[in-house]
């Protein structure tokens, strides 16, 4: 697992190319922001994450569990559901809108985007 990337994945460049072109700017990885969101739009007070369908535990095509180890993936992508819960109540609470872009939308099949965090 520490070959896995948090930052610069695929699907987060592909967002941010077509942001970008789009004429948004934004910063990169709001350090100083409840969970680090991807993206930090300062102008309109928003954040945006650009999660994957896997490790956050979508309910999509994309995913499925592990049929090694577990418990193991239960317990871990249990746990990054409810940190992404908390950081979405925390940044709400200071007043930021949340958004969630998932890895299924760009992949096309059974895609969805998050218009605002639960």
């Amino acid at each position: 697992m520490a070959a896995i990337r948090s930052r610069d994945t695929k699907p987060e460049l592909i967002i941010r190319k077509g942001l970008h072109a789009q004429g948004f700017r934004f910063r990169l990885q709001g350090r100083d922001l409840p969970g680090r969101p991807d993206l930090v739009f300062p102008k309109y007070h928003a954040l945006l994450w650009v999660h994957g369908c896997f490790w956050h535990g979508h309910s999509c095509p994309l995913f499925h569990w592990p049929k090694s180890r577990e418990d193991f993936w239960r317990a871990k992508i249990g746990r990054n559901q409810e940190r992404d819960a908390a950081t979405w109540t925390a940044a709400r609470a200071a007043g930021w809108r949340c958004g969630v872009v998932w890895e299924c939308a760009l992949e096309g099949q059974g895609a969805s985007v998050t218009r605002s965090c639960h």
